[in-house]
């Protein structure tokens, strides 16, 4: 006993320090590490099919991360078919909510085969945890007779293979529960460290097993150096990981290599941990670019303001707008993982609002269009029944009314167009050639007239205001008459015309007016001298007079009141007003007569 006991090591516990790597990313970085040597971004629906289908029947079932990649690459695609599809049918005239997916063989089978995986998988974990609670079990039970033999110290020496065979399968045991795994193996180390103080072991012995821990430790630490000039960084990192977990089950080395050895380990340790975070640091800022880029995209495609499309044109050039917004939603890459679905929802969501809003503005155009064109229809055989119409002036004027409507109607759908307005185009001229020839046939009836109207001024001219009245007005009343007959003049000597008729009237009628009116000037005077010395008669004649000359001027206050009702715009009203001037200037005339007779009166 006393001689085993100076053989025994006196190296200092092992601490956690000596057992673990302190890796520079936390479980979330590690998550992130998906070990895809192969990129299956780059694969199509048929390759990542066939994969999957060999993983599963080759029950690769610890692939799951890669098997996750690969369900985001596969409908990836399906959505930027999906899309492509749904772009054609609304391309096409069609209405999105009409849309339906064909189905997808390809996606059937992948479906099938990733419920296959997860099913497998779930029983895979399912058996694996159920062992690694064994293994916590059996671990434990080690520990306590580890704890056991440390404890006696009696009969250490004795138990000394018992403890190495039972340190052998502790180590032998790999899997348990993540949570217990440290706790275990602090407990492992505690309790060897407590037997080694114990048991004192010789020298040799110990130096033995320092020496095999040394070589073990020296060939992780040039694997370690030779991860460190990998080119994928991501299965450097992984593999780095299983050289801690193969250090951790090595036992010490001697206490004045110990530090030295860890602290290289620990070196190229740390190198690979600083290439794996810049690496996806790296992809991080190129997520962050794209994430900007798509959401960018996102806000400028619900910035569109549908209500400002208001014409076809309009609506391609946003069309054109939108086709190159998706265009360039495809030249981005994936935004982080977080994310990336939710602005592909929003962009997808965006686009189908668009499409929504043309579908509906062109169902809504054409509705309108197909109106438009009934109406212009019912135009078009409205123009067409004037052609029976014998009215021609009447007709003519319809088909200005019918034009000016048609000018309020708005379009029709291009292919009716043309046709449509020729038609119409056809109807209206039709009309204005009958009114055209209409009015040549009455323009030489007019000038006509307007000779025949000359001569009987040049008559009315020549006529006397000397002779015999009754011969002289009997003439003046037959060429009246024949004026009268006789229809419209060209519009611009109508006025003209009439003037100087009437003036020749008034010639006539006014140079024998004043013949007669002295006349009855000279008989009122022989009847005023038959009356000298009979003063009631003059007194009765008087009073006749004045109620005459009252009549007069109630007349011509009823006559000059009345103007002020009469329009003298029309052609009708322009012809009362000026006989009611005549009778008005005839009135006057009478009463400064009969005030001239009875002044004549008085001065008897």
């Amino acid at each position: 006993m006393n001689d085993l006991e100076k053989m025994l090591p006196t190296e200092e516990p092992l601490t956690s320090e000596n057992l673990e790597c302190q890796c520079t990313e936390g479980a979330d970085v590690q998550e992130e590490a998906v070990a895809t040597r192969v990129n299956y971004h780059t694969m199509g629906k048929e390759e990542l099919v066939t994969t999957l289908r060999e993983i599963v029947e080759n029950e690769k079932l610890d692939a799951h991360r890669e098997v996750s990649v690969m369900k985001q690459a596969f409908f990836n695609i399906r959505s930027n078919e999906t899309l492509e599809e749904v772009n054609a049918f609304v391309e096409a005239g069609n209405a999105p909510q009409d849309f339906s997916s064909q189905p997808d063989e390809l996606e059937n089978e992948f479906k099938e085969l990733y419920a296959s995986f997860k099913s497998k998988r779930a029983a895979h974990l399912e058996a694996e945890e159920a062992k690694r609670l064994a293994n916590l079990n059996r671990k434990r039970e080690i520990l306590a007779s580890l704890r056991a033999i440390s404890e006696d110290i009696d009969n250490i020496n004795v138990k000394f293979p018992e403890f190495q065979q039972l340190q052998q399968e502790f180590k032998e045991i790999k899997e348990v529960p993540a949570t217990a795994e440290t706790e275990l193996w602090k407990e492992f180390q505690t309790v060897t460290e407590q037997f080694y103080d114990h048991l004192k072991m010789n020298k040799e012995l110990r130096d033995l097993d320092f020496k095999k821990n040394l070589e073990a430790k020296r060939q992780l630490v040039a694997e370690a150096h030779k991860l460190e000039q990998a080119e994928d960084v991501v299965a450097a990192f992984k593999s780095l990981q299983i050289l801690h977990d193969e250090w951790r089950n090595i036992g010490p080395v001697a206490k004045e290599l110990r530090e030295e050895l860890w602290n290289e380990f620990k070196a190229a340790s740390t190198v690979i941990n600083k290439r794996h975070q810049d690496f996806f640091e790296a992809r991080k800022a190129i997520e962050t670019a794209n994430e900007e880029g798509k959401t960018a995209l996102c806000q400028e495609i619900e910035a569109l303001d549908f209500a400002a499309f208001d014409s076809f044109s309009a609506w391609s050039e946003a069309t054109e707008k939108v086709i190159d917004m998706q265009k360039r939603w495809k030249e981005f890459g994936f935004a982080s993982r977080k994310v990336n679905n939710q602005l592909y929802s929003r962009f997808r969501q965006g686009c189908d609002a668009f499409f929504a809003a043309k579908t509906e503005y062109f169902q809504k155009t054409k509705d309108e269009f197909n109106e438009n064109l009934a109406l212009k229809t019912a135009l078009c055989e409205k123009a067409e029944a004037l052609k029976d119409m014998t009215d021609i002036k009447k007709g003519a004027d319809e088909v200005v009314r019918l034009q000016t409507e048609w000018k309020k109607i708005g379009s029709v759908p291009r292919k009716h167009s043309d046709a449509i307005w020729q038609r119409f185009q056809a109807a209206c001229n039709y009309m204005f050639e009958q009114r055209k020839k209409q009015n040549s046939s009455r323009r030489e009836e007019e000038q006509t007239n307007l000779a025949a109207k000359r001569e009987i001024i040049a008559k009315l001219t020549a006529l006397p205001v000397d002779g015999d009245r009754k011969e002289v007005i009997g003439a003046v009343k037959e060429l009246q008459a024949e004026w009268q007959k006789l229809g419209f003049v060209p519009f611009k000597y109508k006025d003209s015309i009439f003037a100087e008729y009437r003036a020749q009237c008034d010639r006539i009628y006014g140079a024998y007016e004043k013949q007669q009116s002295k006349a009855r000037m000279s008989n009122f005077k022989e009847r005023i001298n038959d009356m000298k010395g009979n003063g009631r008669q003059m007194d009765q004649e008087r009073e006749r007079l004045v109620r005459a000359l009252d009549a007069r001027r109630n007349e011509l206050a009823t006559i000059e009141n009345n103007m002020g009702f009469f329009s003298v715009k029309s052609s009708a009203g322009n012809s009362m007003v000026k006989e009611m001037e005549n009778k008005i200037k005839r009135l006057k005339e009478d009463m400064a007569q009969i005030k001239e007779k009875i002044a004549m009166i008085d001065a008897q």
